[in-house]
């Protein structure tokens, strides 16, 4: 019995041994097959491209070129912003009563401090002439006692109490005077009355807001910028503001930098200060923040469109002098950062190079060129 059971694995065993040489002699002549392909179709390239550039000889291909310079490149992010005024403030009165009249219209300019409504203070006012007139005893009878108390006639505690008395109808007087001066709306800063809350005879009260006062002469814009430009965005670095909603575009720096990165959107808040004479952006209006990120001095810079790539990698054609006549020469390149269908050629071009602008199309390296 323990024979046949060894004959039976040592079978196995072969049988294993003999599927994993038929596995790897089949992947041989696999690759094989796939060389003897490559091969050949390296061959017809080769015929092929032979037969399109001696009949390209015979053909002169008109193209255009453009001299290559070397120039500053830049590269830009672009983000997008909110406006807000520098003050937009909702103005309330600093006590409670009934709206008396009302100065402020909308559209109105006013300055700072100027007074806006003034609630009724009658109450007030008579509660002010009835104190004044107990004053008006209280200020005599202190004098008395003064008199006699500098004659040492008289007790101190008289003298003492007529001056208390004097002096807490002073304090009430200048109380009540307050609250008339708090009785009156004032704006807090100049600029132009945008929305008035309230008619008169309506209950004013620090709760509520009586108008808005807005001031558009200055504003300040607030974007959101990505984490990954951290590092390549700091304060008074140059922007440029675009306002798609009128067309128009300004400079600006950043005056200020956030100092937390948002969990949830993985950004950093940056702010803008502007200037608005002809008060034409307006608040909550939409800006488009273009923020430099990248520059390269005297760089080589070709439109995109004139880049290719194949299995090789990316190349373009430029035109060379081969003695007799003009021909076109791939030549591969390294890219660099793409701007505005711009691209910076990092190597492979240099200054004084001719790059074929048109009729790239129609050539293949080697191909005779006119221009």
């Amino acid at each position: 019995m323990k024979k046949i059971v060894i004959s039976l694995f040592a079978i196995a065993l072969l049988a294993s041994c003999s599927s994993k040489t038929d596995d790897i002699e089949s992947k041989r002549q696999e690759l094989q097959q796939y060389k003897q392909q490559q091969h050949e179709l390296a061959q017809k390239i080769e015929a092929l491209e032979k037969e399109l550039s001696s009949a390209e000889e015979e053909e002169v291909v008109k193209v255009k070129v453009v001299e290559l310079e070397e120039n500053d490149f830049e590269h830009f992010i672009e983000v997008n912003g909110n406006v807000e005024a520098e003050y937009n403030v909702n103005v309330s009165p600093e006590s409670v009563g009934v709206i008396e009249t009302v100065f402020a219209k909308e559209g109105q300019h006013v300055s700072k401090g100027e007074v806006l409504a003034k609630l009724k203070t009658e109450t007030l006012q008579r509660s002010i002439d009835q104190l004044k007139i107990q004053l008006a005893l209280a200020t005599t009878n202190y004098n008395r006692q003064k008199n006699l108390w500098d004659q040492n006639i008289g007790s101190e505690m008289q003298y003492l109490e007529a001056k208390t008395n004097m002096e807490s109808l002073q304090k009430q007087i200048e109380g009540l005077e307050s609250q008339i001066e708090m009785s009156e709306v004032r704006s807090p800063v100049d600029g132009v009355v945008d929305v008035v809350y309230q008619e008169k005879g309506d209950i004013g009260s620090p709760q509520t807001p009586f108008a808005k006062v807005v001031n558009i002469s200055q504003l300040k814009i607030y974007a959101d910028v990505s984490e990954a430009y951290l590092t390549k965005v700091h304060t008074g670095d140059q922007v440029k503001v675009f306002f798609p909603a009128i067309g128009k575009e300004l400079e600006t720096s950043i005056k200020q930098i956030g100092n937390v990165i948002d969990p949830n959107s993985r950004t950093f808040r940056i702010r803008l200060d502007i200037n608005n004479p002809g008060k034409a952006i307006k608040p909550n209006l939409r800006a488009v923040i273009k923020i430099r990120d990248y520059v390269a001095e005297k760089a080589i810079v070709v439109p995109t469109l004139y880049v290719k790539e194949d299995f090789t990698g990316k190349y373009t054609y430029i035109a060379e002098d081969s003695g007799n006549n003009n021909i076109a020469k791939k030549v591969y390149v390294t890219t660099g950062v793409t701007n505005n269908n711009m691209t910076e050629v990092v190597s492979g071009l240099s200054a004084g190079m001719k790059i074929i602008s048109e009729g790239y199309n129609q050539i293949a390296n080697g191909s005779v060129i006119q221009y």
